[in-house]
């Protein structure tokens, strides 16, 4: 079962970018991808991971099944 909330570097790992790079865009807002502080930690929902994938894909709109 995979969890629901990951900290900021295994969704850089999961998006293939680098943890500073997340922590960039969230200081900044350059990119809508919503985070959940918790205390001092700052965690992704895999939900909105994959929907900021799909967000940002570029070319043909067809989905394959």
């Amino acid at each position: 079962m995979q969890k629901e909330l990951v900290d900021r570097s295994a969704a850089a790992s999961y998006l293939g970018i680098k943890t500073q790079t997340l922590a960039v865009w969230a200081c900044t807002q350059r990119y809508p991808l919503p985070f959940v502080k918790i205390g001092r930690r700052v965690m992704y929902r895999i939900a909105d991971l994959d929907a900021f994938i799909m967000a940002n894909r570029h070319g043909r709109n067809e989905v394959v099944a």
